[in-house]
């Protein structure tokens, strides 16, 4: 029987690792599977450009994994892969369907993030709509999204004011760069390059979850 995650669990906090635009399934997973040894709190399925058949191979295969070391697998805006596969939740970002939508079709069980770029507004009407957490970012250049770079640092803390939810941090983030994010508030920091391109992704996923103790 699969186990539910429910709310105060551990992946509110810590490193939320979200995969790369890898094609190599073979490659994705050894790495991931490093990550996760490692601690990884939450793990999200993200391949801007796969076709729809290397999309399930790959994210059945992290669901396998993830199942392993029970760790969530949130599927990045494919609502009906996450469905088909039984997967732990979604993220939406600003051009996907609603939170409220995606909470009606997935139920009340599912982990929901949404992306909220700099606006605070933007969390709470993700809040109102029962997202399990909200996003904020991209904080710094990144070498995987191109985005402008406008999200300030206090936004953390200004937000942990008004949002009950675990706030996640994003773009371009490094041990060194998110530290004064979660002195600030911020529960989860999702990262890409600097765990899938480190020569020990292991020890990347370590010095992250230091931030966290």
């Amino acid at each position: 029987m699969k186990k539910e995650f429910e709310h105060k669990l551990a992946w509110q906090s810590g490193l939320y690792l979200v995969t790369p635009n890898w094609d190599d399934t073979e490659r994705l997973l050894a790495v991931t599977e490093q990550a996760l040894q490692a601690g990884v709190s939450l793990l999200q399925y993200r391949h801007k450009t796969a076709s729809a058949a290397l999309r399930f191979e790959q994210a059945q295969a992290l669901l396998k994994l993830c199942r392993h070391y029970q760790v969530p697998l949130i599927i990045n805006d494919h609502i009906d892969l996450c469905t088909e596969l039984d997967a732990d939740g979604v993220h939406v970002g600003g051009t996907d369907m609603s939170v409220a939508q995606a909470r009606s079709l997935l139920g009340k069980a599912k982990i929901i993030g949404a992306s909220c770029y700099g606006e605070l507004v933007l969390a709470e009407n993700a809040c109102k709509q029962q997202a399990s957490y909200v996003a904020f970012g991209g904080f710094y250049p990144s070498v995987v999204k191109q985005y402008p770079v406008t999200t300030p640092v206090d936004i953390v803390a200004r937000a942990r004011l008004i949002i009950p939810l675990p706030i996640v941090v994003i773009g371009g983030m490094s041990p060194v760069l998110a530290k004064p994010l979660v002195e600030g508030g911020a529960d989860l920091v999702a990262a890409i390059s600097n765990v899938y391109n480190s020569e020990n992704p292991a020890h990347a996923v370590r010095e992250f979850v230091s931030l966290f103790k």
